[in-house]
């Protein structure tokens, strides 16, 4: 019978590719070599097919070469003893020798009962050889199989860039039957299921075996290198908008038109290629906030996008800029580009934000995006209220709907402060140049996508245009060293407003 592991990556990987790098298991440790537990090796051996809990080697996805580690249960339950980390930790080590992208495959329930805290102890190591191969820039790819728990789950199983789980998997870190002895009585039914976990953002998908090669081959063809050279040419991103000019009342309520296209639209109508990815994975999905992996043309990006209609329900809190910030790890990690999408009403104005850490969650997107590394552009794409859309806006690159807009209060809350009533928002709004042609002769904004005379009357022309600037100006910033990229944005929002 072909074991479990062997039949996932048959399924995963290219037909013929598989090559093992498995060797001859590492001795049992003294601590726990005796006959008893030598019996049971041999036993599980003989039952499971394979030599140790984790199968390691190499194939391909879709032609392209990638290391892979996979566990399998029926070897004394996917355990970790030493030996099956001391597998695992030189596999990942040669991943990252030979600059490969890794896929890991989980099915355990944790460290090796009878080895016990040397075994523990290894999970350590397993999560430092993985943490080292992303911070060579390698992309670590996880697929959390039924079942994982325990410290397989708390180590190795939850360091991906991007994770999935195997339909109705039981993932979590204490088993339930542990729970079940511990306590005397049952732990809650479904807090444990793969569905649960991406509903939380703890794993970016819920996928079934046969698809996951195309969805890694699609991640993967997206951490490809760049050559800023060998790009075909792009049009220039267009500067100022045609047409006659709007006054700032009439360009926020045409951004507040419900059929206005937000970025799903964008993607939807104009994007290459989009694999969206679930909230923080720290256990917040961050709702209105999209995150993906996006190719516009031929440039791949994180995107970090607004999303204005779950906002209508539920504001913008804490949990939707953590996942930003999550977003912005990923892209230095894997050294993509980001482009921000701005959208929002504001940020929630509710205990629970104020508790959550709100602003803290504002300032430190502001730090951590106008450090990154990578290239940055953002894209003002209708309303931009408060702290919510300053947070995602100091990039390398502003791109700017004719009809967006940048304000700190909505300008009905700006009336009120400056007037005591909210009926003069409109002549607030036009004395605080919110409009994006004000922002664009300010320095603010650097160019600006038409509407001709509204993005709600074209949307798809609009998106397309919109992702043709994104495209242009991802291009135009890819061949800049990350020093000049960091002294030119550094300069350009500590000069900004001075004359």
């Amino acid at each position: 019978m072909t074991p479990r592991s062997r039949q996932l990556l048959d399924t995963v990987l290219d037909d013929g590719t598989f090559r093992s790098w498995d060797t001859t298991p590492a001795p049992v440790p003294l601590v726990a070599d005796t006959p008893e537990y030598r019996a049971e090796l041999a036993a599980a051996h003989e039952r499971s097919g394979v030599d140790e809990a984790v199968i390691t080697g190499e194939g391909r996805i879709a032609g392209r070469r990638v290391a892979v580690v996979c566990s399998e249960f029926a070897f004394l339950a996917g355990s970790i003893g030493v030996a099956t980390a001391e597998r695992l930790i030189r596999a990942i080590e040669r991943a990252t020798d030979e600059r490969l992208p890794l896929l890991a495959a989980t099915a355990s329930g944790g460290t090796r009962m009878q080895e016990g805290a040397i075994a523990f102890l290894r999970m350590a190591a397993i999560s430092a050889a993985v943490t080292a191969h992303k911070a060579a820039g390698l992309p670590y790819l996880v697929y959390l199989r039924h079942p994982t728990t325990g410290g397989v789950f708390a180590s190795w199983g939850s360091l991906g860039n991007v994770t999935v789980a195997e339909p109705g998997a039981l993932v979590g870190f204490l088993g339930p039957k542990v729970y079940s002895a511990l306590y005397d009585e049952q732990f809650p039914e479904g807090v444990q299921k793969a569905e649960n976990l991406h509903r939380h953002g703890i794993v970016d998908a819920v996928l079934p075996a046969e698809r996951l090669a195309g969805v890694a081959a699609r991640v993967l063809a997206m951490l490809d290198p760049v050559d800023p050279m060998r790009l075909p040419p792009s049009a220039p991103a267009r500067g100022e908008p045609t047409g006659p000019d709007e006054d700032a009342w009439g360009s926020i309520e045409r951004s507040r038109r419900p059929e206005r296209p937000g970025v799903r639209d964008v993607l939807r109508l104009a994007a290459t290629d989009v694999v969206p990815l679930a909230g923080t994975g720290e256990g917040e999905a961050g709702r209105g906030l999209l995150l993906a992996l996006v190719r516009f043309g031929s440039v791949a990006c994180v995107l970090l996008g607004q999303d204005r209609r779950p906002q209508a329900a539920e504001p913008l809190g804490p949990g939707a800029l953590r996942t930003a910030r999550r977003g912005m790890r990923l892209a230095a990690e894997l050294g993509l580009p980001v482009v921000s999408v701005i959208d929002t009403t504001g940020a929630a104005l509710s205990v629970a934000a104020e508790e959550g850490g709100l602003a803290g969650e504002i300032a430190r997107c502001l730090g951590e995006l106008t450090e990154l590394p990578v290239p940055t552009v953002s894209v003002l794409l209708g309303q931009g209220t408060g702290g919510a859309a300053l947070a995602l806006l100091p990039t390398d690159r502003v791109i700017a709907a004719r009809h967006g807009w940048l304000t700190p209060l909505p300008p009905e809350g700006a009336s009120t402060i400056v007037h005591g009533t909210p009926e003069k928002a409109a002549e607030v709004a036009a004395q605080q140049h919110v409009r994006a042609v004000d922002l664009l002769r300010a320095g603010a904004v650097d160019t600006i996508v038409d509407e001709l005379p509204d993005a709600a009357d074209e949307p798809e022309a609009f998106a397309r245009r919109v992702a043709d600037a994104v495209e242009s100006e991802l291009r135009a910033l890819l061949p800049l060293s990350p020093v000049d990229r960091l002294v030119r944005r550094r300069r350009r929002y500590r000069t900004l407003g001075l004359r």
